[in-house]
């Protein structure tokens, strides 16, 4: 299944979407239905992910940023984490 499928899917099947970019980036536009977890905030912010068996989808301006939140979700218990890239590729 290609990544985009795969975004798609997850969200189809109420993964929470979060744009791990900061909140200025997060302000010139993002993701309708996703919330804005800056990177640098996601330790601190894990009960905003909801359950660690739930799908969570992570993107960023290139997929840099939302791939080391996702492998750090993973090491805190994350089950289902999928990196969507970039904002071009959420779109």
């Amino acid at each position: 299944m290609a990544k985009s499928q795969l975004v798609s899917e997850k969200i189809k099947n109420g993964a929470i979407v979060v744009d791990v970019r900061s909140p200025m980036e997060y302000a010139s536009g993002s993701v309708a239905g996703s919330i804005n977890i800056p990177m640098e905030h996601v330790p601190y912010r894990l009960n905003e992910f909801g359950s660690k068996t739930q799908p969570v989808v992570v993107f960023c301006r290139s997929g840099n940023r939302s791939g080391m939140v996702k492998n750090f979700l993973e090491q805190a218990g994350f089950k289902d984490v999928v990196n969507g890239g970039g904002l071009h590729d959420m779109l």
